[in-house]
């Protein structure tokens, strides 16, 4: 088998084999095959795309190439949750507990952010205390006791994709939907999940900054996940705006402690109950969707969800007494109003600028080296669609110097104020095939 023949058939647009999928991912995985022939083989496949069966080989090729994780210890339906990313989406914080709290297993491996704010793990880490490092048997007993971990991501998980993915940022090839899908599945499924929901953002805060782009991946994924024997589904969710109104680690935390007592942003409370809804129905402990969000609601609303939090934090090292003591937290040294210049109605809050405002503050990384400052990044005091008079604070950022002109002057940028106005859409699909 030579590399160069199957870089000729995909570029002529024909399907790949199983065994020309592994010959390629086994070599260039050891070496064997240089960036030239993968940079050109994943042009084609940008150019030609792959079918069903060639995005689940590619999966599956890729999930073979380093590190599983075997969770078959783990008693029950393990349902893994992942978001394409997008800015203030602390989903993960308040998922966690608030499923394991009715009974459904989640054994989480998280990242650190790249990006606008922190991952999940940076978030967890503005808990004084808070350790991600568990040896695996640990983790496990940890969830079929409590049901609730999360660790690190393993250094040799899906090696290939690491690989493949660094090639693709710099050769204009990381906007193909088959190497997209079959990146976040791959890890996904060597996570170890039975099943998985995926939240697929929409949205200028969005990979995915269109619907039908959305919708595309988020069928590819699903599909590559039934077709290797992991139930999965898809929500589409709108990123067009910050999701919750923290964007930042601290101040997320925060956020998501108030909406495990129920007292949370709705967007974020709507979300939380559509994606755990889901995974409760994936892990079989209830058999509808409306049965599946009653459970959920319960358990916020008797304070079992916010002691499951409580528990996780302590499991693993966290100071628990955060919950009740937010202000415990990381805490910025001043906190500025940014008001409105005239009234009317939040019109538009373009994501991803705000997010780099975040970013601008410390709250997240432009690069791999960059450290976190926990303790800062911004509160959106309007969502769109919301009233505001002059004068009224759209939104509050909290910063560690007081000179912030530059990150004032990128919000008043990207809030739009005007006659008229309407909340955009949460939810905007359900895709299950």
């Amino acid at each position: 088998m030579r590399m160069v023949d199957i870089i000729s058939k995909k570029r002529d647009g024909k399907a790949l084999s199983t065994e020309e999928i592994q010959f390629f991912i086994d070599g260039y995985t050891n070496g064997e095959i240089p960036d030239y022939q993968a940079s050109a083989l994943a042009m084609a496949i940008f150019f030609q795309d792959m079918n069903d069966q060639e995005r689940a080989d590619l999966t599956m090729a890729m999930v073979g190439s380093g590190d599983t994780i075997d969770l078959s210890a783990i008693e029950g339906i393990k349902v893994d949750k992942h978001s394409t990313g997008g800015v203030g989406d602390t989903t993960t914080l308040v998922l966690a507990p608030l499923v394991a709290a009715v009974g459904v297993p989640v054994a989480k491996m998280s990242g650190r952010g790249l990006g606008h704010t922190g991952g999940t793990i940076d978030k967890l880490e503005s808990i004084e205390g808070f350790h991600i490092e568990l040896d695996k048997k640990d983790f496990i007993d940890l969830v079929n006791r409590d049901k609730v971990a999360v660790i690190g991501q393993s250094g040799n998980l899906t090696p290939a994709d690491k690989k493949m993915y660094a090639l693709r940022d710099v050769t204009g090839t990381v906007n193909s939907i088959p190497l997209i899908a079959s990146s976040i599945m791959s890890k996904k499924i060597a996570a170890g999940a039975d099943a998985i929901v995926l939240d697929v953002k929409t949205g200028a805060g969005a990979f995915m900054k269109t619907d039908e782009d959305a919708e595309n991946l988020a069928h590819a994924m699903v599909r590559i996940g039934n077709n290797v024997g992991r139930n999965t589904m898809a929500v589409i969710s709108d990123m067009s705006q910050p999701l919750g109104e923290a964007i930042g680690n601290a101040l997320e935390v925060k956020e998501a402690i108030d909406t495990l007592k129920g007292q949370g942003p709705e967007d974020l409370t709507e979300l939380v109950l559509v994606l755990g809804s889901q995974m409760v129905v994936l892990a079989k402990k209830a058999a509808t969707l409306d049965e599946a969000r009653t459970k959920l609601m319960e358990v916020i609303e008797n304070g079992a969800a916010l002691e499951k939090f409580k528990t996780f934090l302590s499991n693993q090292g966290g100071d628990a007494s955060i919950v009740d003591h937010p202000e415990k937290l990381p805490q910025a040294k001043y906190q500025i109003e940014v008001p409105a210049k005239t009234s009317g109605f939040v019109s538009q809050i373009v994501a991803d600028e705000i997010g780099i405002a975040a970013m601008i503050l410390g709250a997240g990384r432009a690069t791999k080296e960059d450290e976190i400052n926990l303790a800062v990044g911004l509160m959106l005091r309007k969502k769109v669609g919301d009233a505001v008079k002059e004068g009224e604070s759209l939104v509050t950022i909290f910063a560690d110097q007081e000179d912030v002109e530059n990150v004032k002057a990128k919000i008043y940028e990207n809030i739009q104020i005007s006659a008229h106005a309407t909340a955009p859409t949460l939810v905007h699909k359900v895709i299950t095939e």
